[in-house]
């Protein structure tokens, strides 16, 4: 692939963002953000929302630390290529990693482009720990592309606290001052707000409309505090772990061009939506699956939340023990199964019919890339001896639309559904919503590119 000739925003690529990064030219970003997965050797598997769209992914590496920051460095040094010369690096990380990336960051950026190390003071509610005191923070380190005088600076303001506007006097208009000595020169505070300094107290409440379920997903009112501070409108916002889409819906908001990269095409479907309900009126996506052969690649996660997306449905909420059954078809909730394989034989259907039994369902779906004879048999002769429909879809049908429950106006890549609201874990759109949103959006399209819009 040839470098690009010039910056398009409003994108999110699909992809490894190593390979995408050495496509973008020198000195274009104004400001980086990243948080990328944490050297804390866990394993998620994610369910967002009430449309339970599930992601796998691990921060688990082989090798250990030394493979995780060189792993780390090679897109460091990328990123640092394309920062301008008056541009800002906001890397995320925790206490697992946080001081051996501060040795490579001083490597790539220079010690003395080291502006600062925020500490984002996230005030969980969980009970402390018995032998050690309670972990509440996170560290984000702040660089400089070349020259600290050179950034973009705007500095971040906090509310007075309330103890100091108690405390303080007012004037007739309002204002509040102290005065400063015998004579009664008055020093007014400022209304915007006090000079933050570099701890950082904001809360992602588990509550608020704005959690998805996404487990490191970080709240808007930070990204908002980190894009305000070194950015003004217009200039460009890059996320190369985009994730859930924070970065992203925060630029939007405060009138930033933005662009994104995420290797997890669920993800990257989720940060659409996000863009899309915020008042983004085009978000171009770059290296999606759209051919058999890339489904084939997808990680079985990702192979099973492209069916059921697209397919319109709902993710099953048991991972174990959910008696073949992958999702459920929208309006009706009839059983859906994904197998990632060809050649799908009688076995799985037979299989299947008892799952779709237990449900108390009398129709029921298996998507595979390919069946057999036998899988057909099956299914016929369930149907004519249980009256039981086992209906057989393959890849190829979901992506051509040829299933009943899929309509090629929805896009490669799932819906335009409205975003889950997590305290109502039942709730599912309306048939008037549904076609409100597909109607609303041109969807569909493709760029001279031959990338599609979605």
């Amino acid at each position: 692939m040839a470098p690009i000739g010039y910056l398009e925003t409003g994108v999110i690529y699909c992809d490894d963002n190593l390979h995408r990064l050495s496509q973008f030219p020198a000195d274009c970003i104004d400001l980086i953000y990243l948080d990328p997965p944490f050297f804390s050797n866990r394993h998620y598997e994610v369910i967002w929302g009430d449309e339970a769209e599930i992601r796998s992914f691990e921060d688990r590496w082989e090798g250990g630390i030394h493979v995780y920051v060189e792993w780390m460095r090679e897109r460091v040094i990328e990123l640092r290529r394309i920062l301008k010369p008056t541009g800002t690096f906001y890397l995320h990380c925790d206490e697992h990693a946080s001081h051996y990336l501060k040795v490579m960051l001083d490597e790539v950026f220079g010690r003395e482009n080291f502006l600062n190390e925020i500490i984002w003071h996230y005030q969980t509610s969980s009970g402390a720990p018995k032998k050690w005191l309670h972990r509440n923070h996170d560290t984000i380190f702040r660089y400089a592309a070349s020259r600290p005088a050179l950034v973009t600076w705007n500095h971040p303001r906090e509310p007075w606290p309330e103890a100091t506007l108690r405390k303080w006097q007012h004037d007739e208009e309002g204002r509040v001052y102290r005065v400063q000595n015998k004579f009664d020169k008055r020093y007014y505070i400022d209304p915007a707000g006090k000079l933050a300094d570099d701890v950082w107290e904001i809360t992602l409440s588990s509550r608020t409309k704005e959690r998805l379920g996404y487990p490191t997903q970080k709240p808007e009112a930070l990204m908002e505090k980190i894009i305000s501070a070194s950015t003004d409108p217009g200039d460009i916002v890059l996320d190369p772990f985009c994730g859930c889409g924070t970065t992203l819906v925060a630029a939007q908001k405060l009138g930033r061009q933005w662009i994104g990269i995420d290797i997890s095409p669920t993800a990257v479907d989720l940060e659409r939506r996000r863009l899309v309900k915020v008042g983004a009126t085009e978000v171009k996506l770059v290296g999606m699956p759209v051919t058999e052969a890339q489904l084939a690649d997808l990680k079985p996660f990702e192979f099973q939340n492209w069916v059921i997306n697209r397919m319109n449905g709902t993710h099953s909420p048991h991972k174990v023990g959910d008696m073949g059954i992958d999702g459920f078809s929208f309006m009706l909730h009839e059983p859906i199964q994904v197998k990632q394989s060809r050649a799908i034989g009688r076995n799985v259907v037979d299989n299947f019919e008892t799952a779709v039994k237990r449900s108390g369902k009398n129709k029921g779906y298996i998507v595979a890339f390919s069946f057999g004879k036998g899988a057909y048999e099956e299914a016929a002769r369930v149907k004519g001896a249980d009256g039981l429909a086992i209906t057989l879809l393959t890849v190829a049908d979901l992506l051509e639309g040829k299933a009943d429950l899929v309509t090629p106006e929805t896009g490669l890549f799932g819906t335009d559904l409205p975003l889950p609201d997590p305290r109502s874990p039942d709730a599912r759109p309306s048939v008037e919503e549904l076609v409100a949103s597909d109607t609303g959006q041109e969807l569909g399209q493709v760029a001279e590119s031959g990338e599609p819009y979605l």
